[in-house]
């Protein structure tokens, strides 16, 4: 399975990756190597939880990001 993510950087210079169709799925690394790493398994572990507790995993929309200046 494919999931989209997104990286925040934040002024420590550590990445914050979240999971937008996996509600909650979030994770971090020093690095976006280590932070992407790291989502693998935290998207593996919050899938196995679905799946434990009989629930749906939601089907990736198709998205595309954009910047706005304003």
């Amino acid at each position: 399975m494919n999931f989209q993510v997104v990286f925040e950087k934040d002024l420590a210079g550590c990445y914050t990756i979240t999971v937008p169709s996996l509600p909650g799925c979030i994770s971090q690394g020093k690095s976006k190597a280590e932070a992407l790493k790291n989502i693998k398994e935290a998207i593996e572990l919050h899938l196995t939880c679905l799946a434990k507790d009989g629930l749906p995993i939601k089907q990736e929309k198709q998205a595309e990001m954009v910047a706005v200046c304003i």
